[in-house]
């Protein structure tokens, strides 16, 4: 059975412009066209999309979801590979969730500085953002 882009969307709870868009940096195959040249999605545009999908919601870059339908081509190959890349995700977000926490220390104590309700010509928050020579890195 062939699907039309908003019935792929729709069973796969994403946007048309998301579809396009992983045709487009060649994560999704390119559809088969009508004859009045309408996008034509198979099931295993659709089995295809879910997976790309399921990585999106563990948050895994392109590039490493790209590396895994690679793999997942090659169902004889030792998963070592997929092991590797896995891990090398989950050090990306343990390093993430340290700069969260370091984030959120520096919230709390700059929240810290407003003891209540004031102007905010007097209030230390403004003053402190306003006194800070941070740097983005």
């Amino acid at each position: 059975m062939l699907y039309r882009i908003g019935e792929v969307a729709k069973r796969t709870d994403c946007k048309v412009e998301t579809v396009r868009y992983y045709e487009q940096v060649g994560l999704l195959p390119q559809p088969y066209r009508s004859d009045s040249n309408y996008r034509l999605y198979s099931e295993e545009h659709l089995a295809q999309l879910r997976f790309i999908r399921h990585c999106r919601s563990l948050d895994m870059p392109l590039e490493d979801i790209r590396n895994l339908l690679t793999l997942r081509e090659q169902p004889h190959e030792h998963c070592a590979e997929i092991n590797t890349l896995v891990d090398k995700h989950i050090r990306r977000v343990n390093e993430q969730m340290a700069s969260l926490g370091q984030l959120r220390k520096s919230l709390l104590a700059l929240r810290g500085q407003c003891a209540g309700p004031g102007s905010s010509d007097t209030c230390e928050i403004v003053r402190e953002l306003s006194a800070c020579e941070c740097h983005q890195e």
